[in-house]
């Protein structure tokens, strides 16, 4: 089956990225371990720490996938900051949404 645009010509633009109401760019942030949901919302950016130190992930990244060390991971969004402290876990990127898997 060929694509759309093979078969018209046209190029299909993805949609933009969640925007708050001051323009900024946002993306959805999910924290969760099995029976618990630390934070489900859209935000600004998300801090983080993996095997090679600190990193931060903000709107239109590019797909990311990463083991967690202990770590105090920081959410930003228009509220302020949430700060949630971890044992580990494993965060996953793409398409301006973020899954953060702890406890597993």
């Amino acid at each position: 089956m060929a694509d759309a645009t093979a078969q018209t010509g046209k190029i299909e633009e993805k949609p933009a990225a969640p925007t708050d109401k001051d323009g900024k760019p946002m993306m959805h942030i999910r924290v969760a371990s099995p029976f618990t949901v630390f934070f489900d919302e859209e935000a600004y950016s998300i801090s983080a720490v993996n095997k090679t130190g600190p990193f931060d992930i903000l709107p239109r990244h590019h797909n990311f996938i990463t083991l967690l060390d202990a770590c105090e991971i920081i959410v930003r969004n228009e509220r302020g900051e949430t700060k949630i402290q971890i044992s580990g876990g494993i965060m996953h990127v793409k398409a301006d949404q973020v899954i953060v898997f702890l406890n597993v």
